[in-house]
């Protein structure tokens, strides 16, 4: 397979359009490593190349025919192009045509015709001239962005070229508006999933036909039109009111403000005060219910105040380093309300859920770019075992452990709507293990307190892992398994987890002196009452201590 890129953009390999084609590529070669077949790839550049106008002297068609009189780079254009199986157009969209340098090698095609007037089967036109070559076989597409929100309406006068040039529906078209979003790092997640559709579409177009679940994630917008235009408008660096220049930091603030979702207006308004440290520039974004506004002056008291090097900033925004563990480094402090940088993604995010990692998948099996949701875990499939183990033992042994047989032979029915961990799996196995002694006539008292302490021992040894026992719950509530690589969420959660061991352990003790005494059929109800007080505690920590880390103290 020969493909033959033609770069069309007068800022060539830094083109925001370039990006699109080599993802493309990406996924046509990864086809071919499949099918063991051979791709050669050539480039042009067209703003390398030496290329003058055209100068309709029609030389070409008589007196040297299939050659131009004019001595540059278009011989070799043309010799590559007709080696070629496959012509890729790469190029951004100028004043609603093609740049100018590429209009000039297109004109200069010339002598790839014939003189003679030919009708056009296709419709288009009142005339053609036939083909000099044997073109047949050849495969067109085209890739392009646009500075608008949505290519839909501003690509008539290509679609009019390239049906003139290739024939009506006979070339491919990948048209993406917001071109300009791809050079910006702070969006490179929303960017980058709109990359792995481009590469799934070179995959699928090398293996016969894109398919049209590629083709709705190729034609939905980055980001909604109001959205774009405001982050698009905060770029130019000039005030819309009186056209200042604005500092940079206030520009970046402004594009920070224009990503801002009101659909996660907690029913309050926050101010978020930005004080960039190593310039000594305040700026606030008012987060309000119809969007948000960035003072400059004038400023109201605010919720949440991040103090951070700009520089800083921005690389968090551009993801050259996680926010989090920025913060664990003591490399920014944030005072005030805390909650705001829990739910970041959600107010700040691009809305998307949590796709594929940007990376090479095989595409025939693991490719993931649907909308499915995920699977989530619960922390009730962990804990309805022992529960229900902990309030019926007491009161009857023998009958209680059946309850609690059947209660873990209808475990594996609630795994149908959630995701499951080892911890549930092992919760089922231990609660049948201990109602199956006391079937066999173990006594309550040894089992009941032994069955705490084995509970116990679960949260405990997760504190030796990567993961703690509560992490895999509690991340549900922060953005999913991403959390799971916030060093502070970790360390939030391996405090609690080993909190909620040492209880247990208590509670095991505790549990052992109470079922000695008349109050034993109690227990379980007595035992209820500490996991209470320390779920009031934990939902009480997990908000304070990342603020407390996060205040530098």
């Amino acid at each position: 397979m020969k493909i033959l890129v033609i770069n069309g953009s007068p800022k060539g390999k830094a083109s925001n359009t370039y990006k699109l084609t080599c993802a493309f590529l990406e996924g046509m070669k990864l086809e071919a490593e499949e099918e063991k077949d051979i791709v050669q790839v050539e480039e042009i550049q067209v703003n390398q190349l030496e290329l003058k106008p055209c100068r309709g002297c029609f030389a070409c068609w008589n007196k040297t025919p299939g050659k131009c009189c004019i001595q540059d780079d278009m011989q070799e254009v043309i010799a590559k192009i007709l080696w070629t199986d496959i012509v890729i157009w790469s190029f951004p969209l100028y004043y609603y045509t093609v740049p100018g340098g590429l209009k000039t090698l297109i004109d200069r095609q010339l002598p790839m015709e014939l003189p003679f007037m030919a009708e056009r089967e296709d419709g288009v036109g009142s005339g053609s001239h036939p083909s000099r070559y044997d073109m047949s076989g050849k495969r067109t597409v085209l890739i392009s962005t646009c500075g608008f929100y949505t290519a839909e309406g501003n690509y008539d006068g290509i679609y009019s070229l390239f049906d003139h040039m290739c024939g009506k529906n006979q070339y491919t078209s990948i048209f993406c508006g917001q071109g300009e979003l791809f050079r910006v790092p702070e969006v490179s997640a929303r960017t980058g999933e709109y990359l792995e559709y481009v590469r799934r579409a070179g995959w699928e177009y090398a293996k016969g036909g894109i398919s049209e679940k590629v083709w709705d994630g190729l034609n939905r917008l980055l980001y909604p039109k109001e959205l774009f235009e405001r982050m698009a408008d905060a770029s130019w660096g000039i005030s819309k009111e009186d056209g200042t220049k604005e500092s940079d930091a206030l520009i970046f603030t402004r594009q920070m403000a224009a990503l801002y979702r009101k659909e996660s207006y907690p029913g309050r308004e926050r101010v978020l005060e930005m004080y960039y440290t190593d310039i000594d520039e305040r700026y606030q974004i008012v987060l309000g219910k119809e969007g948000s506004r960035v003072l400059a002056d004038g400023f109201e008291t605010f919720t949440t105040r991040i103090e951070t090097p700009v520089t800083l900033w921005r690389s968090i925004g551009a993801g050259e380093i996680r926010g989090d563990e920025a913060l664990m480094k003591q490399l920014y402090k944030v005072k005030g309300d805390f909650d705001l940088m829990l739910k970041w993604d959600e107010c700040f995010g691009s809305g998307k859920s949590d796709r594929n990692d940007g990376k090479n998948h095989g595409y025939d099996t693991g490719y993931d770019i649907d909308d499915r949701k995920e699977k989530k875990t619960n922390m009730m499939n962990f804990l309805a075992p022992w529960i229900i183990f902990w309030t019926a033992v007491p009161f009857d042994g023998y009958m209680g452990a059946f309850f609690s047989l059947a209660a873990c032979a209808l475990l594996p029915l609630l795994f149908y709507h959630n995701k499951k961990t080892i911890y549930d799996l092992l919760s089922g196995a231990c609660t049948a293990a201990f109602a199956l002694a006391l079937i066999k006539g173990a006594p309550v008292r040894a089992v009941v307190p032994l069955s705490y302490s084995a509970f116990a021992l679960l949260w405990l040894f997760s504190c030796f892992l990567k993961i703690p026992l509560s992490a895999h719950y509690s991340m549900n509530e922060y953005g999913g398994v991403g959390a799971l690589k916030n060093p502070l969420f970790i360390r939030t959660n391996w405090i609690l987890t080993l909190l909620w061991g040492i209880l247990y352990l208590v509670t095991a003790v505790c549990t052992y002196g109470i079922m000695g005494t008349n109050a034993a059929y109690l227990t379980g109800v007595i035992n209820m009452a500490l996991p209470a007080g320390m779920g009031i505690f934990t939902l009480w920590f997990q908000k304070w201590y990342p603020a407390f880390v996060a205040a530098g103290m």
